[in-house]
């Protein structure tokens, strides 16, 4: 088990990726400290982890108010002992496919200031109590905007880059306690509740938007929800006790360049078999 032992915190853990990554961490041994804004899917999720053979906690917090941020920080840390992990998934509530050209303000501006605000709030806090004993992670999660020029994402982009930018400063300040900071960018899961919603109400249209997405990856292929959950576990075990400051890339190469062009499967295997 690699986090066996550790206490992790988890914000917004009751969507489908923190759904994905509080099962993950509470099986491979953590105590998982599990909060939303509405208590009855947080709960519903620590039953089942507790089901399971899990160790978890509910509560109910709005990660963007200072004061029920600082007061849970400050029980779980009463109740635990100490706070190994934490990570902030909470929704941003931003509207896409729609140009910039077009969209209102408010609309642009709310992913931006949702994730300015709940990732300062959340991170420092925890921080706090991680200082004093000279350990600990704490994770981010962005997308592919975050490292490309991504059209008809809103002020989802801005905001992707605005939480790594923080992530790498943050790291900055807290290497010297030996705390480690540490975001994670993903290509988007198909099997994600958004992605799927998406797939029932849009028909064949998003699901030929989803293949779009798909061919302008390396690897012909989007992250799943274990992908993710999988990186997290790594980044927060002591496997990754050298990695800070960065962002993991799992977008399936699709940051690193737009490869739309390598299609041709039959040109593909014909360079396979000429090579091998």
């Amino acid at each position: 088990m690699l986090l066996k032992g550790k206490n992790a915190v988890v914000f917004g853990a009751a969507g489908s990726l923190g759904t994905a990554l509080s099962k993950a961490f509470a099986k491979e041994g953590a105590t998982v400290y599990l909060s939303g804004r509405r208590l009855q899917p947080v709960q519903a999720l620590t039953d089942e982890i507790i089901a399971g053979g899990g160790k978890a906690y509910a509560d109910q917090v709005d990660a963007l108010v200072a004061g029920e941020v600082n007061s849970y920080v400050d029980r779980v840390a009463a109740q635990a002992g100490r706070i190994d992990l934490a990570i902030n998934l909470i929704s941003l509530e931003d509207r896409q496919n729609m140009l910039l050209t077009e969209m209102a303000p408010e609309d642009f501006e709310r992913p931006v200031q949702r994730a300015t605000r709940t990732h300062f709030l959340t991170a420092t806090a925890v921080a706090r109590k991680m200082i004093p004993f000279r350990s600990g992670v704490i994770l981010s999660l962005t997308a592919t905007p975050g490292g490309i020029g991504y059209a008809l994402t809103g002020g989802f982009g801005p905001a992707c880059c605005v939480m790594e930018s923080f992530s790498r400063n943050l790291a900055a300040e807290l290497g010297i306690h030996n705390i480690r900071v540490v975001n994670i960018r993903s290509g988007g899961s198909p099997d994600s509740r958004v992605f799927r919603e998406a797939i029932e109400q849009g028909g064949d249209r998003t699901a030929a938007f989803i293949d779009k997405i798909k061919n302008d990856t390396m690897l012909k292929a989007m992250p799943l929800m274990q992908d993710i959950a999988d990186a997290a576990v790594f980044l927060a075990s002591d496997k990754a006790s050298r990695i800070t400051g960065v962002t993991l890339d799992v977008t399936a190469g699709t940051t690193a360049a737009l490869n739309y062009k390598m299609t041709d499967i039959a040109f593909l295997e014909e360079e396979d078999n000429r090579w091998r």
